[in-house]
């Protein structure tokens, strides 16, 4: 998602273009979070759910940079209360409030998407790579049977 010979601001329109794949997605459940820290690329996927009647989502994100995750022990589902994915440029751009604090910034650092997840789980997430896919859902795949 950072290619050097990218022109200018494809990757800022990129992590534009997920924010808005990402804002309905208020209201989804978190079904899963999957973490991989020993490879050789970083990652965190994250599979969200509303129900039969909407495609199931899953967040990608690799290249991590920074990431947390906080749930209460006693909660089982988590849903979404808000969502948000904002794009961190390279220096000498400022970034976003909050975000500083969180990667420690220098010459050379590639751009980065910050994403926020806020529901009785929070997720924290700061990477260089960003990729959502998301599923058919139930009722549109039964739809496609029936043709």
């Amino acid at each position: 998602m950072t290619d050097p010979s990218e022109s200018e601001g494809a990757f800022r329109n990129r992590c534009a273009n997920t924010a808005r794949t990402l804002a309905p997605l208020v209201g989804y459940f978190i079904s899963r979070i999957s973490f991989e820290a020993f490879n050789e690329d970083d990652s965190l996927e994250i599979t969200l759910r509303e129900g039969p009647s909407k495609p199931d989502v899953v967040i990608s994100l690799s290249g991590l940079y920074y990431a947390t995750v906080s749930k209460p022990p006693e909660i089982s589902g988590c849903f979404v209360d808000e969502i948000s994915l904002a794009h961190l440029p390279r220096t000498p751009h400022p970034w976003p409030e909050g975000a500083a604090g969180r990667v420690g910034r220098f010459d050379g650092l590639s751009e980065l998407a910050w994403l926020q997840i806020i529901g009785p789980a929070e997720v924290d997430v700061i990477a260089a790579i960003v990729t959502v896919y998301t599923a058919m859902s139930d009722d549109e795949a039964s739809a496609d049977e029936r043709v």
